[in-house]
């Protein structure tokens, strides 16, 4: 019960966060990046899925859930699942210096390894981000079937490349599994990523101006990145 108080409550926060900046009529152009590591064949993630859920609907955030495929061999195969995603967690666990990887888990700003069921520890992590201005400076504009990018350093920036990332996703889906640690479970997941793309690099030293293909109706979110597992430096929506 105590539990389910908790995750209550987290939730609200989550919920509270962005009708805070709607109403006060705030314009959030730098949103705070959040990723969960996250499977259907987990029994400890349905918490962090619901989170991550009540996450998506904030402007202020960019949630994302990238479903990874090594605990399909238990019982369930995970239909969101690619081995692209464990291997995005196992590079972020290297360049953290994390001996192991593990569900749920979540990565804030590609610099914090935080449980994806520890809600407040994720509204105080992105409260603590929100105050920090991005090292680039990011504008998306869509025309037609084309995005194109506009960055700009606003600090010297680490030497090696900065990736420029697009990454799609399904806003919503609900799932009935069947079988494995969840059967018998409908579950809805959120912002399911489908498609991650490394579209450009950058050396971060000038502004620069970037075009690429974008097409379909399917939302998105821009990530540039010290390095394909460090630090986020800027992240946009894509609607």
């Amino acid at each position: 019960m105590k539990s389910i108080l908790a995750l209550a409550a987290v939730l609200s926060l989550a919920i509270s966060g962005g009708a805070f900046a709607q109403q006060t009529g705030e314009s959030v152009r730098e949103p705070v990046v959040v990723e969960l590591f996250t499977s259907q064949g987990c029994s400890s993630c349905p918490p962090a899925d619901a989170l991550l859920k009540q996450l998506a609907q904030r402007s202020d955030v960019v949630a994302l859930a990238l479903h990874v495929d090594y605990w399909d061999y238990i019982g369930w195969k995970d239909i969101f699942a690619s081995p692209a995603y464990s291997n995005r967690q196992k590079g972020y666990a290297q360049v953290g210096g994390r001996k192991m990887i593990y569900t749920p888990q979540m990565i804030v700003m590609g610099r914090q390894d935080i449980s994806g069921v520890d809600g407040m520890g994720i509204a105080d992590t992105i409260a603590g981000y929100q105050g920090e201005p991005r090292p680039v400076a990011l504008d998306v504009r869509r025309e037609g079937r084309e995005l194109t990018l506009s960055l700009a350093p606003r600090v010297d920036l680490p030497d090696g490349p900065i990736t420029i990332q697009i990454a799609r996703y399904i806003p919503l889906q609900s799932v009935e599994i069947t079988r494995g640690e969840l059967a018998g479970h409908r579950i809805d997941y959120a912002n399911i990523v489908n498609d991650l793309q490394q579209v450009a690099l950058w050396d971060g030293q000038d502004a620069t101006e970037i075009t690429v293909a974008f097409e379909g109706a399917q939302p998105a979110a821009v990530l540039v990145q010290q390095g394909p597992f460090g630090p986020v430096l800027a992240a946009a929506h894509v609607n």
